[in-house]
């Protein structure tokens, strides 16, 4: 068992996005947070076989420290 960082978003069409930085391109969406964190592991599980054993070992290096709000015009 493995931790991952995963980020959730609120989507605009309603229901939740959850994104695993550590993972390039590993994202889901569920209708509640608790769908959404389920189907974020259920995401990842199925994104993890996929890989090979350096792939893994690679993946593994990479941490997310924090989530920062930067002030930009938009």
């Amino acid at each position: 068992m493995r931790d991952f960082d995963v980020v959730l978003l609120e989507d605009e069409t309603g229901g939740y996005v959850a994104i695993a930085p550590a993972l390039l391109g590993c994202h889901t969406q569920g209708d509640t947070l608790a769908e959404v964190m389920e189907n974020a592991k259920e995401a990842i599980d199925l994104y993890w076989e996929t890989l090979s054993a350096e792939e893994k070992k690679e993946m593994l290096k990479e941490k997310v420290v924090g989530i920062q709000k930067v002030k930009a015009l938009a």
